[in-house]
């Protein structure tokens, strides 16, 4: 594992703390306990890091993704955990990823499609929340023009249950959990894209990008990231080989 040196810390974290921004937007890997502090992969992840280079760190809250991915050359953050895209790679440089999820449709209780495939051919609405790594997927996919971009999951999930949208798009977890709130709605298969997940660095810094692609590869290959994934309830199997 690199032992980062002075010139590499100054890189990574130029402000002598390591601002670290969280999405809250994605549920499977971050969250708030009871006194409203963050919690899950991310959080671990972040603290290992921290602990790994011996600096201290400090959470950058955000609600959704593209509000991370829009402040990266803001000078707000200095580590993110986001989907790999390739227009977020414009202005983030992403390690490997180390958790891969699906992205899947919520089809209503209205919708007669049974496939992900008859969703998309029957030109039905798919509510999908902005600057999402699964709505920037969707909008390269056939049937993008039928794609409703909204503000936020909640939005997406009222949208769903007052029929405004046919079916809805997310991280098929979520899609999950939503299902068994809204009667009659189903997760469809096949799922429609797989969500590389990743740490990022703000481009132009090589020299961080080295050391967290390093450290987290060390992690995967130490069985950490698995083991923090598990007890997380995200199964080992999640971690690309």
């Amino acid at each position: 594992m690199i032992e980062p040196d002075d010139e590499m810390l100054s890189e990574l974290a130029p402000h002598q703390v390591l601002r670290v921004a969280l999405n809250h937007g994605n549920f499977l890997l971050v969250g708030r306990d009871e006194y409203r502090k963050p919690v899950g992969i991310s959080v671990e992840l972040a603290r290992d890091l921290a602990e790994h280079v011996g600096l201290s760190f400090e959470f950058i809250e955000f609600e959704r993704a593209v509000d991370v991915a829009s402040s990266a050359m803001d000078d707000v953050w200095d580590v993110c955990f986001l989907a790999v895209d390739p227009k977020r790679s414009e202005t983030i440089a992403f390690t490997k990823p180390y958790v891969c999820i699906d992205g899947s449709y919520l089809a209503g209780p209205g919708c007669l499609a049974e496939t992900a495939h008859e969703l998309v051919a029957s030109g039905a609405t798919v509510g999908s929340v902005s600057g999402s790594a699964y709505t920037l997927k969707l909008a390269r996919l056939p049937g993008s023009e039928n794609v409703r971009p909204l503000e936020n999951m909640k939005t997406a999930v009222e949208y769903l249950r007052s029929g405004r949208v046919d079916a809805i798009a997310g991280i098929r977890q979520a899609m999950m959990h939503e299902a068994e709130a809204v009667p009659g709605a189903r997760v469809l298969q096949p799922p429609f894209m797989e969500i590389r997940q990743a740490m990022g660095t703000p481009h132009g810094r090589s020299l961080a990008i080295s050391v967290v692609s390093d450290f987290l590869a060390n992690a995967i290959g130490s069985g950490r990231v698995g083991d923090i994934l598990e007890r997380h309830g995200v199964s080992r199997d999640c971690v690309p080989g």
